[in-house]
């Protein structure tokens, strides 16, 4: 379920934390499903548990994951109406991305047109809708 990029420059706790949360956003880790152990991946891994216990630190202070002491962590169902603070940075990085893809010259309509093409991708909507 996990790969790690064992080349990559990125942090392996980073790495791990961006994969459970492209998981979770994608729907295929369910809200309030357990995810595996720190020991049991870092077996699969073959990595340092520490590592894994640094990423599930780092999911559930953004609010991706809780953790029930002597359970486990899961999977924090998503609470709409209650993201004021990730969606003022999410905001702050959309501003970033759309201020380079100005630069790099893409027109206003293009990122307007790419930005519905991102909402609707997986709706199966069309971006004219």
């Amino acid at each position: 379920m996990f790969e790690l990029d064992l080349r990559s420059r990125a942090p392996m706790y980073e790495q791990l934390v961006e994969k459970i949360k492209e998981l979770i956003i994608n729907n295929v880790l369910k809200p309030d499903e357990q995810l595996p152990t720190v020991r049991v991946l870092a077996g699969e891994l073959t990595i340092n548990p520490n590592t894994i216990q640094k990423a599930y630190r780092e999911l559930e202070h953004r609010g991706y994951i809780y953790s029930v002491p002597g359970k486990g962590s899961f999977v924090r169902p998503a609470v709409p109406g209650n993201n004021a603070a990730r969606l003022r940075i999410l905001e702050k990085e959309l501003s970033i991305i759309v201020t380079e893809m100005r630069y790099l010259g893409a027109p206003p309509q293009e990122i307007i047109t790419r930005i519905k093409t991102q909402l609707f991708k997986d709706e199966g909507g069309n971006v004219d809708d």
